[in-house]
């Protein structure tokens, strides 16, 4: 086993020991199971979306998840608030700009908050994260289009973490983890996962997780996205033939039964 594989894997031990209070403004379409999916794999959920107390909130957190899937001008305000008191406190930022690109309030959201917020992690698509650098995007709702799919997502990662000093996290059929300087490309899944709402939701609330607990935001972003893949590969072995409904449920049983043993035994990866 080689060292990043062992880290990442150990990584699960210490966010169950720590039980990390994990703070999400969020996706209101996928909430529910975003707090599920914390709950599954140790952490502590809470969702605290009022400018009036989602920086107090934030304080007495281990780690901030902001996700802009549902935009409004009142979260805006929360998240920000969240995220600078986060800055001041320590506390990790997890950033998942959803269907950035598609609209001018997302794009001038997420130019917003990275302006004003320093994260531990950006967590998206390809076409997401190749909006957050610059590049012509063309995205598909909150989905990734074909085009950017076939660009070089270990390049499109570099560029993100170098220009935002942060973790990179480009989930696809191939998952892409870039700090600038080390880049690991993994393996798991299941096409399944497209066709449950809230998954991508979910993993960036996994990468939370691990950031509360683990101080190496490169592993946490890693972990967090092996999770997600694991726990959907084992599901669709036992519910997936099914359908997306006892899927859906088999994915939160998974996470609840991941380990050391079972994130060292089926982690694909490959250092790049």
């Amino acid at each position: 086993m080689n060292t990043i594989t062992k880290e990442i894997s150990q990584a699960i031990a210490r966010l169950r020991e720590a039980a990390p209070l994990v703070h999400n403004i969020t996706n209101y379409v996928t909430v529910n199971d975003c707090a599920n999916a914390l709950l599954a794999i140790g952490a502590s959920p809470i969702m605290a979306d009022d400018p009036a107390e989602s920086g107090d909130i934030t304080a007495i957190s281990s780690a901030l998840v902001l996700n802009i899937g549902t935009l409004n001008r009142h979260t805006i305000d929360s998240m920000i608030a969240a995220g600078k008191r986060a800055n001041e406190c320590g506390v990790p930022v997890v950033f998942d700009p959803v269907g950035a690109g598609a609209s001018r309030l997302r794009n001038d959201t997420v130019k917003e908050i990275l302006e004003l917020v320093k994260i531990a992690v950006l967590r998206g698509n390809i076409s997401e994260v190749s909006f957050v650098a610059g590049l012509d995007a063309t995205t598909k709702g909150v989905d990734a289009s074909a085009a950017d799919g076939r660009r070089d997502a270990v390049s499109v990662a570099g560029l993100v973490a170098e220009k935002l000093g942060c973790t990179v996290a480009i989930t696809g059929a191939v998952d892409v983890i870039s700090d600038g300087k080390r880049v690991v490309k993994i393996h798991n899944g299941h096409p399944m996962l497209s066709k449950v709402t809230g998954t991508g939701c979910m993993t960036t609330a996994l990468v939370g997780a691990y950031a509360g607990a683990n101080r190496d935001a490169f592993v946490a972003a890693a972990a967090g996205v092996a999770s997600m893949g694991i726990a959907g590969e084992i599901a669709y072995k036992k519910a997936g033939q099914v359908g997306t409904g006892s899927f859906h449920i088999a994915i939160l049983d998974e996470l609840s039964q991941l380990d050391f043993a079972v994130m060292e035994a089926r982690l694909k990866l490959d250092e790049a």
